[in-house]
């Protein structure tokens, strides 16, 4: 996915269109539709007005279509536009800092970029994505959601709404600022964020999932093993050790996650919204 993802952002703007390979059986592909699809009784698909998102075989290649971003762009040279990156902290609504880097062209126009789980504004999928849209002229916005990368707050095994909320922080703030917030870009866990902000507010026009998780009680056991539930009840957490490093996940922030209705989420999507 990261390879695929990275070779997109050579091909853009605005509809990219890259092959790329995967062995998850939970991950999706954005493909256009010319007419509304019924949702199937297993909820496999995502209901959307403009566009649906299929379920991948494991291990086959297939293409991700991310629609093609509209905005008016601000006077800038399109070949050489002047980008200007500037640190910004936001706090959320604990009074927390959320840290993230804003990348200035002159447009009102704005994308924010949210990223995946125990991964950062500053992962080569956000880098890249950011430069890439930069260079069209439009300005974009990464940050790390509260108790990752470099923002306060401690990190959540779940924590979906909470994330959520946090880009509800950081949109308020940067409309603040004068910006139109138009985009807003998710990556993984970051791709079920930003569906979850969409159906709960209606402030932003277009919303671009990229490998969002549907079904979010799946892909647990792979993570902390077959008797993760077990472990979790008689101690109340248990501790993942990963290529990253080590994290505890709780009782309650697995709750939190296993709660979260993805598909009624969607369901409750404003149809305006693309």
């Amino acid at each position: 996915m990261l390879s695929g993802l990275v070779g997109a952002c050579a091909s853009l703007p605005w509809a990219f269109q890259k092959s790329f390979s995967t062995c998850s059986s939970n991950s999706f592909a954005i493909v256009t539709t010319s007419s509304i699809p019924s949702i199937p009784s297993s909820g496999s698909t995502f209901p959307s007005t403009h566009y649906l998102l299929q379920k991948l075989q494991p291990c086959r290649t297939r293409r991700i279509l991310v629609p093609r971003i509209r905005m008016s762009q601000s006077k800038v040279d399109e070949h050489h536009p002047v980008v200007q990156v500037e640190s910004i902290a936001v706090k959320n609504n604990h009074g927390e800092n959320l840290v993230g880097l804003l990348h200035e062209t002159g447009s009102k126009d704005l994308v924010i970029l949210c990223h995946g789980f125990r991964s950062s504004k500053d992962s080569a999928v956000m880098a890249d994505l950011a430069d890439a849209i930069s260079k069209e002229g439009i300005s974009v916005f990464r940050f790390d959601f509260a108790g990752n990368g470099e923002s306060e707050g401690s990190f959540q095994y779940g924590n979906y709404l909470r994330e959520a909320d946090d880009l509800r922080s950081v949109i308020q703030y940067l409309s603040g600022r004068n910006h139109a917030v138009t985009t807003i870009l998710g990556h993984s866990k970051g791709g079920d964020v930003v569906l979850l902000y969409a159906s709960k507010y209606r402030d932003v026009p277009t919303i671009i999932n990229v490998a969002g998780r549907y079904d979010l009680k799946k892909g647990i056991a792979e993570r902390m093993g077959k008797d993760f539930m077990e472990v979790i009840k008689r101690d109340g957490f248990i501790d993942v050790v990963s290529k990253k490093g080590q994290y505890r996940v709780t009782e309650e922030s697995l709750m939190e996650r296993l709660g979260t209705d993805m598909h009624a989420a969607c369901l409750s999507i404003d149809n305006g919204c693309r």
